[in-house]
């Protein structure tokens, strides 16, 4: 019996580690796309004179970390007319000195600030779009999050694509920015290697019908045709569904290949914690089928498993090779993907943390069929599907 049940985990473990291979061929041919793709845009990237204007529409929260810094990389755009919306719960908000300082240095760009209150909706991100959209001057919103850094030539190259009629949103892939210690590390690793890959593999096999949070690019008339912001008001991953919608609304989406740096502040373990499992919690009920499959592309899992199986049975060699593999394979998408496509320096100069990385990983989406809801900043979510049920504020740890 003991035989047979190593015989299983070996199986197992040779099983993941062909998967995961897979998988890494795919994120191989989603990178080549993602540059064949990104220098035929280049080469069509329209005069800046050619550019319509744009609202950015910025919900904040709190004076996070790198806020100043964030918002000011959003008032140095090279781009001829836009404005900027921000939005705040309450006007006590702590960011919002932080805004009006950074503003006042930018005097010809339009800036508002918007005070919602407390929203009625379930999800307060959807409310609060649909708030400054009710104000926005322009056709195309660039929603955004607030820990964003972006370069002075991303709106040009985000907005670019929504010139042509068919194309309804734009989205980009992002690289993780630690600004803090080893789990903010860990967080952004993540981003810049494992979720790039994800995204990059959606983008060859089925094509981009979801957003993602820190960038969306819409036009305003694609929004009103899926019934407007409060279509998403029920929603807990906002950002995926209304990529999902407008998709389905007959609007194209595309992945622009413009990076952009998702800043991460997370100071301990449980902090890293709380954010790993709320997106795995969330993708688990937005994309129920994709999520239990991608139990099978981690790699460092099967080959400890490999290891372990195999040590017994007195085949140290076949289960030292499955580990060398796992080993390898992860360091190969880091260099791959978190430094030749979104050029993270860390995912380069430190590839391990990757393999150290894709384990966590594994664990957070064993735990994410565990939760029995999300958290997210003051709130806690009761979930069901991809829609929140309830929402009731918690107190802060």
């Amino acid at each position: 019996m003991w035989t047979l049940l190593l015989q299983v985990l070996l199986g197992i473990a040779v099983l993941g580690t062909l998967t995961s291979t897979i998988f890494l061929g795919l994120t191989i041919a989603g990178a080549i796309r993602f540059h064949r793709d990104a220098r035929g845009a280049m080469v069509s990237l329209p005069a800046l004179s050619g550019m319509p204007a744009v609202s950015i529409l910025k919900p904040v929260h709190g004076a996070e970390a790198q806020l100043k810094e964030n918002l000011d990389s959003f008032f140095r755009q090279d781009y001829p007319a836009y404005e900027i919306l921000i939005a705040a719960d309450t006007d006590d908000d702590a960011a919002l000195p932080i805004v009006r300082e950074v503003s006042a240095r930018y005097p010809q760009i339009p800036c508002r600030i918007l005070v919602t209150g407390k929203t009625p909706w379930l999800n307060p991100p959807a409310y609060s779009f649909y708030r400054m959209t009710e104000v926005a001057h322009y056709e195309i919103l660039v929603t955004s999050d607030s820990d964003v850094e972006v370069a002075p030539d991303y709106l040009r190259e985000v907005v670019a694509p929504l010139l042509d009629p068919k194309i309804g949103m734009v989205t980009c892939v992002y690289r993780g920015k630690n600004v803090t210690g080893w789990w903010s590390g860990m967080t952004a690793i993540g981003m810049s290697v494992e979720m790039t890959a994800g995204v990059l593999v959606a983008n060859i096999l089925e094509g981009i019908n979801f957003g993602l949070g820190p960038t969306i690019a819409v036009k305003k008339e694609a929004v009103a045709k899926i019934g407007g912001y409060e279509a998403l008001g029920e929603y807990f991953a906002n950002d995926y569904m209304i990529g999902n919608l407008v998709d389905k609304a007959g609007y194209k989406v595309v992945l622009s290949h413009h990076i952009i740096d998702h800043v991460v502040s997370q100071k301990n373990f449980r902090q890293m914690w709380r954010s790993q499992l709320r997106w795995a919690t969330s993708t688990r009920h937005s994309r129920p089928k994709g999520h239990f499959g991608s139990g099978l592309i981690f790699a460092m899992p099967f080959g400890m498993l490999g290891l372990a199986a195999a040590a017994p049975m007195g085949r140290m060699d076949l289960g030292l090779s499955l580990f060398a593999a796992a080993c390898a394979n992860r360091v190969l998408e880091s260099w791959l993907i978190g430094w030749g496509v979104v050029r993270d320096p860390v995912a380069l100069k430190r590839p391990w943390l990757y393999p150290v990385r894709d384990l966590l990983g594994f664990l957070v989406w064993v735990a994410s069929y565990m939760a029995a809801g999300a958290e997210w900043r003051s709130s806690s979510y009761k979930l069901s599907r991809d829609k929140i049920v309830v929402r009731t504020n918690r107190k802060k740890a």
